[in-house]
């Protein structure tokens, strides 16, 4: 009698071991599904949401100089620790956000692919450049930027920062 309840406690671990390898299955997937002895808990969200749950992304240099720091506004993406070029911070309350604002109108007539971010944290305005994975990504536009705008140059320089990556 014990070893038959040996044998069965045997079978149902390494079941749900077998069914823990399932890697297709998101946490949502996981809550949705019903267990035996346990409550039902339903999770509604929209398709965009559960597209974005528990999705793996292989990183690869997919950018090319053409592109860099660039992301499909209308395309999926992730967001992941990256790089970004700071080009102005500035803490005086009745200038700073028009002086961000000034620059961003003139990044964006001149770099319009790249992303560009007014941000203000208490006490400081921050315009912000790109989404770019890699530090070189960076400074290979960092030097265009520089050759564009030389008032700005000593403004200008790379930050880390949360990105947008193109989902694959």
């Amino acid at each position: 009698m014990k070893k038959n309840l040996y044998i069965l406690l045997a079978l149902l671990a390494i079941s749900g071991f077998v069914s823990a390898q399932n890697g297709d299955k998101t946490i949502v997937d996981d809550l949705n599904s019903s267990k035996w002895g346990q409550g039902n808990i339903k999770v509604f969200q929209d398709d965009a949401i559960q597209n974005l749950v528990a999705v793996r992304h292989t990183t690869s240099a997919e950018n090319t100089a053409g592109n860099l720091g660039v992301v499909d506004p209308s395309g999926n993406y992730t967001k992941v620790r990256g790089f970004k070029i700071q080009v102005y911070s500035g803490n005086n309350q009745q200038r700073s956000k028009r002086e961000a604002e000034s620059k961003q109108a003139q990044i964006r007539s001149a770099f319009p692919d790249l992303e560009t971010i007014v941000s203000f944290h208490s006490p400081v305005w921050r315009l912000r450049v790109g989404n770019f994975l890699s530090q070189e990504d960076a400074e290979e536009v960092l030097k265009e930027m520089k050759k564009t705008f030389p008032g700005f140059g000593r403004e200008m320089y790379i930050v880390t920062d949360v990105v947008k990556k193109a989902a694959n």
